[in-house]
C-alpha cells in the first residue's frame, strides 16, 4: 500500500523536478571522461545498481549519489527531517541498505565500485577524474 501524506502544491511542484538520471555532475563527470577519451556507458541497466557510468572493459561501476536520497552524514542529517519523518527516514535507510547490497553483489562479480557524492563532483571534478584513471591502471 502506497505511504499516503500531505504535500503542499510547490512541493510536489519541486519533487516532480528531481531527476533519477542526467543530473548535472553526472553530465559534468561524463563530459570530463570523453575530454579524457575514456569510453562508457552511461546507466547500464543490466548492470545491478543501475551504475551511472560504467566501463566495461574493465569492470568498473561508477555512481553518482545524492545527498538527501543516499544518505550523506545520515546520522546527523535524519535529525532535522521534519515533515513526513515516518516515510522520509525509513525511504532513505532502505536506499542506503540497497546501495550496500548493490555494491556486495558488484564486488562478488569482480566489479570495482566507485561512488562520488553529487557535491564532490561539483567542487572538485578533477579529484572525481584522477580516481576513475587510477582505477583503468
Amino acid at each position: 500500500m502506497a505511504y499516503k501524506f500531505k504535500v503542499s502544491a510547490k512541493r510536489s511542484d519541486l519533487m516532480r523536478k528531481i531527476r533519477s538520471d542526467k543530473t548535472t555532475p553526472e553530465i559534468l563527470l561524463q563530459k570530463a571522461l570523453r575530454k579524457e577519451k575514456i569510453k562508457f556507458r552511461k546507466n547500464c541497466t543490466t548492470i545491478a545498481g543501475k551504475p551511472d557510468i560504467v566501463l566495461i572493459k574493465k569492470k568498473i561501476a561508477v555512481f553518482v549519489d545524492g545527498e538527501f536520497w543516499h544518505g550523506y552524514r545520515w546520522k546527523q542529517k535524519k535529525k532535522k527531517i521534519k515533515d513526513n519523518r515516518d516515510y522520509w527516514i525509513p525511504k532513505i535507510e532502505r536506499n542506503i541498505v540497497r546501495d550496500r547490497k548493490h555494491n556486495r553483489k558488484l564486488k562478488n562479480s569482480g566489479w570495482q565500485v566507485i561512488r562520488f557524492w553529487q557535491q564532490q563532483v561539483i567542487k572538485d571534478l578533477p579529484k572525481c577524474i584522477q580516481k576513475i584513471k587510477k582505477s583503468l591502471r
